[in-house]
């Protein structure tokens, strides 16, 4: 594929949004259920397609947690056609009143969702965001640009087809969706120059992946921002509940955005907690980097350094900090973290009702996992990607977030005096 080549495939792409933007939910919700049934029966030639990219994967040496995000298994593929299914099953946005009023003029005045055109999907590695991402934008009545990375190209190739035949099958345009099927990033920055084609660029992968989007678009960008994510075990916590919640959150699946990176913990409890939790970690091979405070209760463990603090390890690695107070820890978590998802394992209600305000992130739980943050987890089907902006979307995005807003009025001949 050329230069002249990839526009006018975009092009394409535009004209079909304009055709999903009035597609019934019905014939949304075929694409859908054809989707998911499609990638069950052909789940053998998925997982072959994706074996190649695992073998390059060991051969080029990529990280362990970069390995896992890349692999999939027939759990993962029921998990990509169930999530098709539950998009299916929500409620179409497109439409929606958001409010209503009639103007003093008599105008009658509606806020309604619409689709936001087209969107560009940029992301690293998971080749289940190809079905994912598709799923949700064509349930939101958009249409999508694929651009996975190229660990993933022989994974998130057969996919796009599979999807380009469910497309077919429902009598809707194959433009709708369209596959980068390069390696080559300079297709990446041909893309994100495209704003009067591309309504929305979402980058999905590493730190430094993310920032260069946003340094070079023109096109504007939702991201899915980086996950340094926290669990503060409070000195009125239920100490079994705590010990339960922080292993899960960090080595339930340690490569994902949304495991916790820092555990913070309170001075009174730290003797009675970190003893218990020190030994189930390193049995699952987590290594501790540790504050001085905590090492006088874990001596094995390894100094922290201050970079810890700051660290998405995307691994079996934690950093641990003994705090003199719940403010401590807050501010810890405003300072270093990065708006992702944070957690407070309290028993007291005042303080997890301070800590769930006065922490600046996305997600914010209470006695609960961070590993919960998650589209599926929160009834969306599935995500777009998580973000850590403040504007038009914060958090797991689902449907809605994928959707614009424009006004409908109808008159009977106003004028404006």
């Amino acid at each position: 594929m050329n230069d002249k080549e990839l526009l006018n495939r975009v092009k394409g792409v535009k004209t079909a949004s304009r055709i999903l933007s009035s597609v019934s939910t019905e014939t949304k919700n075929s694409v859908l259920y054809t989707l998911a049934g499609l990638i069950m029966k052909k789940k053998g030639v998925i997982l072959k397609e994706n074996l190649k990219d695992i073998n390059n994967a060991r051969k080029n040496k990529l990280s362990e947690s970069m390995t896992d995000r890349l692999t999939l298994n027939e759990k993962r593929i029921l998990e990509m056609s169930k999530g098709a299914r539950e998009i299916a099953a929500l409620a179409d946005p497109i439409s929606d009143v958001i409010n209503e009023h009639t103007a003093s003029s008599g105008i009658k005045i509606q806020k309604v969702r619409v689709p936001l055109g087209v969107i560009c999907m940029i992301y690293e590695a998971r080749p289940n965001v190809t079905v994912d991402a598709t799923a949700l934008c064509l349930k939101s009545g958009n249409a999508v640009i694929l651009r996975g990375g190229s660990e993933a190209i022989n994974s998130n190739r057969i996919l796009a087809g599979i999807i380009r035949q469910a497309l077919s099958t429902a009598g809707l345009p194959e433009n709708a969706v369209l596959f980068i099927d390069s390696t080559d990033r300079k297709f990446i920055y041909k893309l994100i120059k495209m704003d009067t084609l591309i309504d929305l660029a979402i980058p999905r992968g590493g730190e430094k992946m993310v920032n260069e989007i946003r340094k070079h678009s023109t096109v504007p960008v939702l991201s899915h921002g980086k996950g340094l994510c926290a669990t503060y075990i409070d000195k009125s916590a239920d100490k079994n509940m705590a010990v339960k919640v922080a292993y899960n959150a960090k080595v339930q699946r340690p490569s994902v955005c949304n495991a916790t990176e820092t555990l913070l913990v309170h001075k009174d409890i730290a003797p009675e907690v970190l003893p218990g939790l020190y030994k189930m970690l390193s049995k699952a091979g987590v290594e501790i980097r540790a504050c001085a405070n905590a090492r006088k209760i874990l001596p094995g463990a390894r100094q922290a350094s201050e970079k810890d603090w700051s660290t998405e390890y995307h691994g079996l690695i934690l950093a641990v900090k003994v705090v003199e107070s719940l403010d401590e820890a807050i501010t810890h978590i405003n300072t270093y973290g990065s708006g992702h998802s944070d957690s407070i394992i309290t028993g007291n209600k005042s303080a997890a009702e301070k800590f769930l305000k006065e922490v600046d992130s996305s997600a914010v739980l209470h006695n609960a996992s961070t590993r919960l943050h998650d589209g599926g987890v929160f009834g969306l089907g599935c995500e777009m990607g998580i973000s850590t902006q403040k504007i038009h979307a914060r958090g797991a995005m689902g449907l809605n977030e994928l959707t614009s807003t424009k006004y409908l009025v109808r008159g009977t001949g106003q004028v404006r005096e």
